[in-house]
């Protein structure tokens, strides 16, 4: 179903919304943002079956491509054909089009049109795909990497989430006068919730998806190292399909810790807020790979461990420096080092009045620097500064 209404904003996103991961809050905010500053706009992402296709929300209309295809790049086109039509519908109306792939780039860059474009940059499908379909062939990649330099060569400005993906874009040819950084925030809270009737009397924990770069076999391997501590726990809170766990599940076995492992799946943020306000730890052990240097990243878990009070510790990467600038605000290890990163647990878990002071630190360092509400407002200069009498159809 098209929108029924005549809108002046548009945001794209080849992601499922709602949804437990963390891209969902980020475009939730992003979103809401762009649709504050042109009262109302178009939200088109990916559905599933449990999700309306349409769906109205006062302004704003949402506009979901819930068609399953068991091949992701016929996907890929079927929600850009979709996009198309939506913006086929709108054409003389729509102002901005904010954008965060080039699965939604193309149809709205490759079109004459008045409209300003912003095109978001969380990631590079071209460097994270791979892990997921190790079978593309090297001509695929390279028609996607083709796709996003389009993208970031063509659109008006370019959004970034952390200062090492804006230098790795420039490093790829992007024009740096075009990027801005607009970090991810989080909400910072001085009120403990309750602590979740089934927790253990002692847990660290990870929350977030399970994709290889993550690390989360790093934090198995060291949580070995920790058999010491009978009754320590590790919490995992995933926000991915069950059957991605299924991988670590035989790790924890094969490592002899299932039975010290609690697994959550999909948790609500108010659930998954009491599990890391009582963790002795939050920990991000995000891989020294591709994904995380070459491309970089911006952690949200970090950001919403910090908002809570919770304790960091987290790889010493690039995109982690960002935000955990100082030793006296987490904890961070060399990547890909259990032992190390056990060590490292060990000492939060040896020194809890330490760790404490850290976990205050860091809800400090967090409120004076990257709260959600600073980064829209961020968001907002960007949207104000794209603000313009519309150009003559053909500019692209």
């Amino acid at each position: 179903m098209l929108p029924t209404l005549a809108h002046r904003a548009l945001y794209a996103s080849f992601d499922r919304v709602p949804s437990p991961k963390g891209a969902a809050t980020h475009i939730e905010r992003f979103a809401g943002t762009l649709f504050n500053t042109y009262a109302g706009g178009i939200l088109h992402v990916l559905g599933d079956p449990e999700l309306p296709s349409y769906q109205k929300e006062g302004d704003v209309e949402i506009v979901r491509f819930d068609v399953e295809c068991a091949n992701f790049l016929e996907r890929a086109i079927g929600y850009g054909r979709n996009l198309t039509s939506v913006l086929d519908a709108q054409r003389d109306t729509l102002e901005l089009c904010h954008f965060r792939d080039p699965w939604s780039g193309i149809p709205i860059l490759d079109r004459p049109h008045r409209y300003a474009t912003i095109y978001e940059v969380n990631g590079l499908p071209s460097i994270e795909l791979p892990n997921t379909y190790p079978l593309l062939s090297p001509q695929t990649l390279d028609k996607i990497r083709q796709a996003e330099k389009h993208c970031w060569t063509h659109a008006d400005a370019i959004v970034t989430p952390s200062r090492t993906i804006a230098d790795n874009l420039v490093r790829l040819g992007a024009a740096a006068e075009r990027i801005h950084v607009v970090p991810n925030g989080a909400e910072p809270s001085t009120v403990r919730p309750l602590l979740p009737e089934e927790a253990p009397p002692q847990y660290l924990i990870y929350f977030g998806a399970l994709q290889p770069w993550q690390g989360v076999d790093t934090l198995l391997r060291a949580f070995a190292r920790l058999a010491d501590l009978s009754e320590l726990r590790l919490v995992i809170c995933s926000s991915s399909h069950r059957r991605m766990a299924k991988p670590y599940a035989r790790l924890a076995e094969k490592l002899e810790i299932a039975d010290r492992i609690v697994w959550k799946h999909g948790l609500g943020r108010a659930e998954l807020a009491r599990w890391v306000s009582h963790a002795r730890a939050s920990i991000a052990p995000l891989s020294e790979c591709a994904r995380n240097i070459e491309q970089g990243c911006a952690p949200l878990k970090i950001l919403e461990s910090m908002a809570l009070g919770t304790p960091v510790v987290a790889s010493d990467i690039p995109a982690v420096r960002e935000i955990v600038s100082d030793e006296r605000l987490g904890r961070l290890v060399h990547a890909d080092r259990p032992a190390e990163l056990a060590r490292a647990l060990r000492l939060v878990l040896e020194y809890p009045d330490a760790a404490r002071e850290m976990g205050l630190r860091g809800r400090i360092h967090l409120e004076e620097n990257f709260t959600w509400s600073q980064s829209v407002e961020k968001l907002r200069s960007i949207y104000d500064l794209m603000r313009r009498p519309a150009r003559a159809e053909g500019n692209a």
